[in-house]
């Protein structure tokens, strides 16, 4: 009889921290630390690859401070070299060499043409962007939906699935406010690039809105780095390549 009673008693205090195990926001902000330091440093290769096979690709060094800003310089082709971008928050520009002031520019514009959009390529924290709605878990995996706090979000809705033991995401979702696919990302080869830094080396996209089309980001010297703030400025945008 007593073993019973424990018994209930032992599960009735264990149903409430079972209940609670998974706090999502938290678990999303472990995901946006694993996939990059708060401050840091990397070279990226995109690759855009047309349904006949035909490639291009570009080189940029990028640069994040906090959850707000993110900076790159295109190193190749030679006909985007200098060019730079910059990302505050919602706002977005681009600068291109003897021309004049920077351009304002879009989260669903692509600097790059693509399958990747300009809010993929100067991707901010996603706990800065979206809200958990809800998480489920499923065999090795965790399911967060989330939905976007703001209307100005390139995507309404994102489903992530995270790897429950790495706490990275295999793949994502990106959805509208009614639910259609816009792109799915596939995040591949988990790489340690030292310094406590282990997150997929590669991301592919691909789109029902282009069929055929698929785009590649190719990650590579990830590596923990402070900034001052006005490294992030429309006046510092001609000069980044200098932080190399």
């Amino acid at each position: 009889m007593f073993k019973i009673i424990n018994f209930v008693l032992a599960l009735a205090i264990a149903l409430p921290v079972y209940a609670f195990a998974v706090d999502g926001t938290n678990l999303l902000k472990e995901v946006d630390r694993n996939l990059s330091p708060e401050s840091y440093e990397s070279y990226r290769k995109l690759i855009n690859i047309e349904p006949n096979g035909k490639k291009k690709e570009f080189t940029l060094f990028t640069v994040k401070k906090g959850t707000d800003k993110v900076a790159s310089v295109f190193l190749a082709p030679a006909s985007e070299k200098g060019r730079s971008t910059l990302r505050l928050g919602d706002n977005m520009w681009l600068n291109i060499p003897n021309v004049g002031k920077p351009i304002r520019i879009t989260s669903m514009q692509s600097v790059v043409g693509g399958v990747f959009n300009n809010a993929d390529i100067m991707q901010l924290d996603y706990n800065a962007e979206y809200n958990v709605a809800k998480v489920e878990e499923k065999n090795s995996e965790y399911l967060l939906y989330l939905k976007a706090k703001t209307k100005s979000v390139a995507y309404d809705q994102l489903t992530i699935w995270v790897d429950k033991k790495k706490k990275l995401p295999t793949k994502i979702e990106c959805l509208t406010e009614t639910n259609m696919l816009i792109k799915t990302l596939y995040f591949k080869e988990v790489k340690d690039f030292g310094g406590g830094i282990v997150r997929p080396a590669v991301t592919e996209t691909d789109s029902p809105l282009y069929k055929g089309y698929k785009s590649v980001m190719i990650m590579a010297k990830v590596k923990k780095r402070t900034f001052k703030d006005e490294v992030f400025t429309l006046t510092f945008m001609p000069n980044l390549e200098s932080l190399r």
